[in-house]
């Protein structure tokens, strides 16, 4: 035992100076918030905290893991900016969504984490400054794009400044104990179409009801008896439900992509960036060629193209592509401007570092 008691003293030690040098780290990011509020420039800089992650991975030795290495310093981060400023971060919510946790992975939890109701309410914020930056998903590797989301940028005067992506698993959650007392289930449309093959095998019987989102399906679980929710594992700990069974995504290989907004923000060049762009094309013969050849002649890859209808006319359609670079470079402006002839409209919706899993 008196082993044991030398190495706790040891970690006191440890701990003690560890709380020191995070104090004397925060007061030189108090010096740098003054200094950014005298220039008006952003608190937030993704790049420079994606330089941050990379140097803690590169000094790491072991025995801890390198992503264990970077949330320590997402936390470190995320607490050094809070005391430098107030940023608010609206999310697509509530509380315990994948998108929170979307946010989290981006922000960490000491910034000021804002749920609100619809993708809408997320880009309304921004605009509005009601918050600094939203939080929204845009894709799935299973159910595709997020329409709500990709509608938006029509209208809204925001950029996208960065992505994350998240794995998706999923939990049946209850407040039952016996899984046989299920007769109805509840989670949001995509969780329920993600998980077809296990309710069909396991709940054939069972309701299927859509809920507004895989947290507010654990909420009426927790007040309906014979009643379960399909949700992620943060949620169901939330709300203090029952895991009657784990990990029943029908696809293990189930990512989300989400997206995070800024207000006219623009980020700069990492040499690992896409941009997207929206457009509206003439209708005419070959138009869509047309648009896309300037691309290849200036050896732009194109990652992504969806089109979407416009809502203004029938069988009028939007386009929205992701390209492999940054606005900023040459090549990209050469292409922009050889396509306006043949568009409507275009519009950068903003360039961002590629997101890691």
């Amino acid at each position: 035992m008196k082993e044991l008691d030398n190495l706790r003293n040891q970690i006191d030690e440890i701990d003690r100076d560890i709380v020191n040098i995070l104090n004397k780290r925060g007061e030189i990011a108090v010096k740098i918030g003054e200094i950014k509020s005298i220039h008006n420039k952003t608190y937030y800089n993704p790049s420079r905290e994606n330089e941050v992650y990379e140097h803690a991975r590169l000094l790491n030795k072991g025995p801890l893991k390198n992503e264990h290495i970077v949330n320590i310093f997402r936390e470190i981060m995320s607490a050094c900016i809070s005391i430098e400023a107030s940023i608010k971060i609206s999310y697509f919510g509530p509380e315990g969504t994948f998108t929170h946790l979307a946010a989290i992975k981006r922000f960490g939890q000491s910034r000021t984490l804002i749920p609100v109701k619809t993708i809408g309410n997320v880009f309304d914020n921004v605009v509005k400054g009601l918050s600094e930056y939203g939080v929204v998903p845009v894709e799935n590797t299973t159910e595709g794009m997020v329409n709500a989301t990709l509608d938006m940028f029509v209208n809204s005067n925001v950029t996208i400044i960065g992505e994350e992506l998240i794995p998706i698993s999923h939990f049946l959650y209850s407040k039952e104990t016996d899984k046989e007392k299920i007769k109805k289930i509840y989670s949001h449309p995509q969780a329920l179409a993600q998980c077809r093959n296990f309710l069909e095998e396991n709940f054939k019987n069972a309701e299927l009801i859509d809920s507004f989102s895989t947290a507010d399906a654990c909420k009426i679980a927790v007040n309906e008896t014979n009643t379960a929710a399909i949700a992620s594992e943060a949620a169901g700990r939330i709300f203090g439900l029952n895991a009657l069974f784990s990990h029943i995504e029908d696809f293990t290989n189930n990512y989300t992509r989400f997206l995070i907004i800024s207000k006219g923000e623009r980020t700069v060049k990492t040499n690992n960036d896409k941009t997207s762009i929206l457009f509206s094309i003439k209708n005419s013969v070959g138009a869509l060629y047309k648009i896309l050849k300037p691309f290849y002649d200036n050896e732009i890859n194109i990652t992504k193209i969806i089109s979407r209808p416009s809502k203004r006319t029938n069988w009028d359609y939007l386009f929205f592509i992701d390209v492999d670079c940054h606005e900023s470079e040459e090549s990209i402006k050469k292409a922009i401007e050889n396509i306006k002839e043949y568009t409507i409209f275009v519009k950068i919706l903003g360039s961002y570092e590629y997101a890691t899993i």
